[in-house]
């Protein structure tokens, strides 16, 4: 199996601002601006919260409730309303699909998803960023694959896909590719119950890749993720000065460009219980539940 660190949701070029943490620990992943979505970030409710609202107050209206909207990766049934038959889906295209390809990556993969978050509180004005709360490189969701559907000419997708704007846009490239995510997470070490994927309902340390007191592109890892002279590095990392052995921890210094980032577990097998531990006590989100599931439009 393969692991991809996949950098996903508002960014410094994306949204330019960070994803928020609340008071309560929740995180909310915003989806990055597309003129050629169908979704509005009002259309969109996450954790209680309207992303319209969220993003509009933490961009300061530059990001307006009524633009559109990418809703990808898409995990959380009850963020919109769905047709019968949907599952979490994720759609890549272009130079990242490319790497995702070159690396072989299909059924059985795992994504972790990864962004820009930082703490934000309530004023008179709304929400706004906790003065000195540091910026963070935080995981916030997985995606083990279940499905690849290359979006080609003459492919026709179930219907249920269809609000998703990897297929409404028409194509975005030879290469336009969606994955559609596994019933349940099949690692070593997690429960038949936990479903293929999902997001982490709150804020962990465990979570958090960005070293503490440190910007937020230096990370700090288990000793494991150390590239030793027979294992490839994490998929963009191969310079090695860009890894620092630290007691029990590895330094890394991340790339600032670069969206997926592959490890294989081949070498790196530690990567398993990792996973597990972060999926199994983290009061992690289930992305579909029959309840869940709001009726068409």
């Amino acid at each position: 199996m393969k692991v991809i660190l996949s950098r996903k949701a508002f960014d410094s070029g994306a949204g330019k601002v960070a994803n928020p943490i609340f008071d309560d620990g929740s995180m909310i992943p915003l989806p990055i601006p597309d003129k050629q979505s169908p979704i509005r970030y009002q259309d969109l409710t996450v954790a209680g919260q309207n992303l319209g609202t969220v993003a509009s107050q933490l961009t300061r209206g530059r990001t307006r409730p009524d633009h559109f909207a990418h809703l990808d990766p898409d995990l959380v049934a009850a963020a919109y309303p769905r047709e019968p038959g949907w599952r979490p889906l994720f759609g890549q295209v272009g130079a990242a699909q490319t790497v995702l390809a070159r690396a072989g990556i299909g059924v059985g993969d795992l994504f972790l998803f990864f962004g820009w978050f930082r703490r934000v509180g309530r004023s008179s004005a709304g929400l706004e960023y906790v003065k000195g709360a540091p910026d963070l490189h935080v995981l916030w969701g997985w995606f083990q694959i279940g499905e690849v559907i290359p979006i080609q000419d003459g492919v026709v997708a179930p219907t249920w896909m269809d609000y998703h704007p990897h297929l409404v846009a028409g194509s975005r490239g030879a290469n336009n590719t969606l994955y559609v995510a596994s019933e349940t997470l099949t690692v070593d070490g997690v429960g038949n119950d936990v479903p293929g994927a999902g997001t982490f309902a709150t804020y962990d340390a465990r979570l958090q890749l960005t070293k503490p007191g440190c910007s937020r592109s230096s990370w700090s890892l288990p000793r494991w993720f150390y590239p030793g002279p027979s294992r490839t590095p994490l998929g963009y990392h191969h310079d090695r000065g860009r890894w620092h052995l630290d007691e029990d921890r590895v330094t890394l210094r991340a790339v600032a460009r670069g969206q997926e980032f592959v490890l294989d577990t081949a070498d790196y097998p530690e990567a398993l219980p990792w996973i597990a531990g972060l999926v199994e006590p983290s009061g992690a989100t289930p992305s579909i539940h029959d309840d869940d599931v709001t009726p068409p439009r």
